[in-house]
């Protein structure tokens, strides 16, 4: 694996379903060298997550673990233990795991003490909560527990989820960003470091002004649909044949639209003059816009509202989404060639680098599809130590 900007780092991956496999999925796509270990005989849960299969392998599990190497090891084996603890002391620049707090002490595979063998070492663990709370965290608890749920679906309407794992994907954001930043931090001292990530942190700091808005004035955040809580009209409407997202963000663009919409004299009304006038105003704003936008097609509006800066996108469905994104040449979608699966579209993280091209193209792998090359590599390291040949 080469050309990324992490070709050069060596990943072991120990963790499992969402949060972490999505960081050290990231890591592989940026060109990391990412060797995951599954527990045996089964392998990461998701595999067994669905329907969809597709071949016997799960959209779930191939979702989030592209660019990785597998072996199924049996961690409570002193013999497997030991790969992974050589493959953490000696070839390893970083560890990830999300096992619960204690476990792999008891496996004689601390995170301290592989740090203590190896100072370069940078380990990473995802939790569901901070500690010492050391409850297990998934995904929809936590959108539930962090008060996301609160502010999410019809005003009138019971809490809602999101539709994907958020919490998983924002946790597992996180925890990259902590990684890369420790990397940065070992080239300027040459030591490693760890870094901890909870699900319930993690998610609460995605609340952002909602969650900054209670802390300062101490009023319940409140549920608003599609709508925006600081901004109108910023939400979606009804037009001649469906809906549209017509996202306001400043006054300039106010009087945009109103004159767009052959409507001029909205922008002096002292109900819709500012954007606090139409925040408290949001009923009779929405009433007035739709009774405009009722007469012309989505299509037609969002083509008129974008040409003239204001900011308005259709609402589509996945699929129309994907087929957008594949004919619109953004390069966010890539085929990939699985062993059993066969050939299939995914979508690729979004980076592009003008210099290098990260590493991609490499199928989630098979359970244990890896195992033979990666204790070749354990017995080179230990070749290169002194110590006796592996023996499976």
């Amino acid at each position: 694996m080469s050309g990324g900007p992490l070709r050069d780092i060596h990943v072991l991956d120990l963790s499992r379903v969402l949060a972490a496999p999505y960081a050290t999925m990231a890591l592989g796509e940026l060109g990391a060298d990412v060797i995951k270990v599954e527990r045996r005989p089964d392998g990461d849960e998701t595999r067994q997550w669905g329907p969809p299969f597709v071949a016997g392998e799960s959209t779930y599990f191939l979702s989030a673990n592209r660019n990785k190497r597998s072996i199924a090891l049996d961690l409570r084996n002193p013999d497997d233990q030991a790969v992974v603890r050589d493959l953490a002391r000696n070839w390893a620049d970083v560890v990830v795991e999300n096992f619960k707090p204690r476990t792999l002490e008891r496996w004689g595979l601390g995170l301290e003490s592989l740090r203590q063998a190896n100072p370069r070492l940078i380990t990473a663990s995802l939790r569901g909560y901070p500690a010492p709370d050391d409850s297990p965290g998934y995904d929809f608890v936590i959108q539930a527990g962090s008060g996301l749920m609160s502010i999410t679906g019809p005003v009138d309407g019971e809490p809602a989820k999101v539709g994907v794992a958020v919490s998983d994907l924002t946790a597992g954001l996180f925890l990259l960003n902590g990684i890369l930043a420790a990397m940065y931090e070992r080239e300027r001292t040459g030591k490693g470091d760890h870094v901890e990530v909870s699900l319930f942190g993690a998610q609460l700091a995605g609340l952002i002004n909602v969650a900054q808005s209670y802390l300062v004035t101490g009023d319940p955040p409140q549920r608003y649909g599609n709508a925006h809580a600081q901004l109108a009209p910023y939400q979606t409407v009804r037009t001649a044949d469906g809906w549209m997202a017509l996202g306001v963000g400043n006054d300039s663009q106010f009087q945009t639209l109103c004159r767009v919409l052959g409507k001029r004299e909205w922008a002096d009304d002292p109900r819709f003059r500012t954007n606090p006038d139409r925040v408290a105003h949001r009923g009779a704003l929405i009433l007035a816009l739709e009774s405009v936008l009722q007469h012309r097609t989505t299509g037609e509006w969002v083509a008129e509202l974008q040409a003239e800066g204001v900011p308005a996108g259709p609402v589509r469905t996945i699929p129309e989404a994907i087929d957008y994104a594949q004919a619109s040449g953004h390069d966010l979608l890539e085929e990939v060639a699985h062993p059993t699966a066969g050939r299939y579209w995914t979508i690729r993280l979004p980076w592009n680098f003008s210099r290098s091209s990260g590493s991609r193209g490499m199928p989630p792998p098979r359970i244990d599809e890896h195992r033979q090359e990666i204790l070749t590599l354990v017995e080179t390291i230990r070749r290169s130590q002194g110590e006796e040949d592996y023996r499976e």
